[in-house]
């Protein structure tokens, strides 16, 4: 349901130039079967990475290098990458991608869908107390989903910009920005509790078990990513504004010239009526007779002029 609502409210966003809803199904489609082949390079991943994967899984303290190997190499790299994928094969190519917007849209669009089916994964497992439940709603509805629709329309943006403008990170700058982000906000989360076990017992802070604590960066790394996507929105609709602003200012000139290339030569066919005019008046006031015959031709050796 977060996942909806979301996409909901982007396609509000996008209201002025809407896109087709068949293309944004197909992305959002995408982005949520995407989910399946990254499960398994994540598992194969895993299978490379520290001995104390296991225990980091469990919730257990492991270590600040399983941490950092789960949030970035396992978790951000590839999900990102099934977003950029899902945008580039069902979005890029197709006529109706020709707007900044559209970047952020798409890139939202895969992005939520992913996140649809990894709550799904996540209902399977509801865990068994309050507190447990109400920090796994919380983590979705309120960080994960919009985590997933910001670090998708991050690399869309980047995209789009890099496509329109000739500028910024371009596709592969957007989805390494999306990873930093993604793989920031998961790392702080894998690693409390090691942080905790160490004796940084403040990140346990809480109400009713949820750490407050313990998700305040990751809130605060979605808040920023979100005011970013925003001024992003704002930045895109204000250039897609101002180039349908010069192709209608551009089409109005075509037009300008075609009817002044109309004008020029039905001005040349009035010009040649004239002097059509002006010869027959010239032939009615001087007739044929007046002018002078032309020479008749000699007539050939021993001939004559009579026949």
């Amino acid at each position: 349901m977060p996942a909806v609502l979301a996409m909901m409210l982007f396609d509000r966003l996008d209201a002025k130039r809407p896109e087709p809803r068949s293309t944004l199904r197909m992305v959002a489609l995408a982005g949520g079967l995407s989910a399946i082949p990254v499960i398994i390079v994540e598992l194969v991943l895993k299978m490379f990475g520290p001995a104390d994967l296991d225990a980091l899984e469990r919730g257990a303290p492991s270590s600040y290098g399983a941490g950092l190997y789960m949030a970035f190499v396992v978790a951000a790299a590839p999900e990102e990458g099934a977003k950029m994928l899902s945008l580039l094969l069902f979005a890029w190519r197709r006529p109706e991608f020709d707007e900044r917007m559209d970047g952020i849209v798409y890139g939202a669009r895969a992005g939520l869908g992913f996140a649809l089916v990894e709550n799904v994964g996540y209902l399977l497992t509801l865990p068994s107390n309050l507190g447990e439940y109400v920090a796994l709603f919380l983590g979705r509805a309120v960080l994960a989903v919009p985590g997933h629709a910001i670090w998708g329309a991050v690399i869309g943006y980047f995209a789009a910009v890099r496509r329109f403008d000739r500028r910024g990170p371009g596709l592969i700058g957007g989805y390494l920005i999306a990873v930093a982000m993604h793989g920031a906000y998961d790392a702080w989360l894998f690693c409390a509790p090691t942080a905790i076990a160490d004796g940084h017992t403040w990140m346990s802070l809480g109400v009713d078990g949820f750490p407050v604590v313990a998700y305040a960066v990751p809130f605060a790394i979605v808040a920023g990513g979100a005011l970013f996507v925003r001024a992003a929105m704002a930045r895109a609709l204000a250039d897609d504004d101002h180039a349908e602003l010069l192709a209608q200012q551009a089409l109005l000139y075509q037009q300008q010239q075609q009817a002044y290339a109309q004008q020029q030569a039905y001005y040349a066919q009035q010009q040649a009526y004239y002097a059509q005019q002006q010869a027959y008046a010239q032939q009615q006031a001087y007739p044929q007779q007046a002018y002078p015959q032309p020479p008749y031709p000699p007539y050939p050796p021993g001939g004559s002029g009579t026949t």
